[in-house]
């Protein structure tokens, strides 16, 4: 039962992941660009390379001889992982679904054009001439994406002529990895935004946690909160499409799967094969099982007999205001007296402006309105300062 797992990215989400691996007695050696990042602070081990250069890469696999390749994040030679996939190692969820997904442009094509999902309109841009080309078919306001990134870098919305070739820079600068294209998006009128995480099993069925609302600046969440309040109708479209979509990916594990919700019915957004930031609103035990016990479980084929809804939860971002490469905190001990709130502090050794350093946690009866807890979850982030 005890297994070996390389986890490739050792963010805070990778931390979490490590935690719950911990517990059951397996062995995770966490993988990053940078020391001490948060998921190497908990690990057996640790490797610092550039995941990028597939040598590398390949030498840490073979080094450590994993029964387990857990991606964390986008910038990965994720072409590598079908060649481990031949050598016994099982890819997390499967090798396909990290290519597909680590590329907004394989994903969205599988949701809208083999899978028919319904999603924005779209178009890809690989100059800033093509962009212009683009913007002008979709129309304006649009949403620019770079295909390879994370977090809501290189993300911006165009609204007027101006904003093209800023918004191409932007994209550029934010991209992740060696593709320089980016997706263009029509603007969705939507009524709000959700996660769904998906949990996909070797040997038993999919399971739904209860919806997650979000709230984005930047491209990057800032509040999340679960229950979302969705009608049955949408989320039974938004279960399906889910579903499909992961089915068609394959594989074990917890995908965030965003949705756009609308007038007209659901948009397929987005998806991401692992644990979602989204999803740290269940470290406030708003589930029987967190989305990283749930992503760990799913891995090694433990059977889940259900997820349960067990508080209303939310939970609200601490960021950092300045650039500092020995980050201390003020107001830990305001949010550690609040009733029915928690915090994460994610351990990162640098900070650089809006960088996510820490979250708070706020739960109540699963029948109390979450409106009231998300403004209790921002005050409680409120009271927190990153200092430089």
């Amino acid at each position: 039962m005890q297994k070996k797992i390389v986890l490739l990215g050792s963010g805070e989400l990778g931390k979490e992941f490590v935690i719950a691996a911990q517990r059951i007695g397996q062995t995770v050696i966490a993988v990053d660009s940078y020391a001490n990042a948060p998921a190497m602070q908990v690990a057996h081990g640790f490797e610092v390379i550039n995941m990028l250069d597939g040598d590398a890469l390949d030498a840490v696999i073979a080094k450590h001889k994993p029964d387990f390749i857990v991606p964390e994040i986008e910038a990965i030679r994720t072409e590598r992982f079908y060649d481990y996939e031949k050598q016994g190692i099982t890819v997390v969820p499967s090798a396909k679904a990290a290519n597909f997904t680590m590329n907004r442009k394989a994903i969205r094509d599988l949701a809208a054009k083999d899978l028919g999902l319904r999603t924005a309109n779209y178009r890809y841009a690989t100059s800033a001439d093509e962009l212009q080309k683009a913007v002008a078919e979709v129309g304006m306001p649009c949403v620019v994406k770079p295909l390879m990134s994370s977090s809501g870098k290189g993300q911006s919305t165009i609204k007027t002529q101006d904003d093209i070739e800023k918004a191409w820079k932007y994209a550029v600068e934010g991209s992740r990895g060696d593709v320089v294209e980016v997706i263009v998006e029509a603007f969705v009128n939507f009524n709000s935004e959700i996660t769904l995480l998906t949990v996909t099993q070797n040997n038993n069925p999919t399971l739904f946690c209860s919806p997650i609302g979000h709230r984005q600046e930047r491209g990057d969440y800032q509040e999340s909160w679960q229950p979302a309040n969705v009608t049955d109708a949408a989320l039974a479209e938004a279960q399906d499409m889910a579903r499909k979509v992961t089915e068609a990916l394959g594989g074990a594990g917890i995908f965030g799967v965003e949705f756009f919700l609308t007038d007209e019915g659901v948009y397929f957004s987005e998806l991401s094969p692992r644990p979602h930031d989204t999803g740290m609103v269940t470290l406030a035990g708003t589930q029987n099982f967190n989305e990283f016990e749930l992503h760990l479980r799913a891995i090694l084929s433990l059977p889940i007999a259900e997820i349960t809804l067990e508080k209303a939860g939310a939970s609200a971002v601490i960021l950092a205001t300045d650039t500092s490469d020995s980050p201390t905190f003020t107001g830990v001990e305001k949010i550690a007296a609040l009733p029915k709130t928690d915090f994460r502090l994610f351990g990162k050794p640098t900070t650089r402006p809006y960088r996510r350093m820490g979250v708070a946690l706020v739960s109540d009866s699963v029948d109390t309105p979450v409106e009231g807890i998300i403004e209790k979850a921002k005050a409680a982030a409120a009271l927190v300062t990153v200092n430089k």
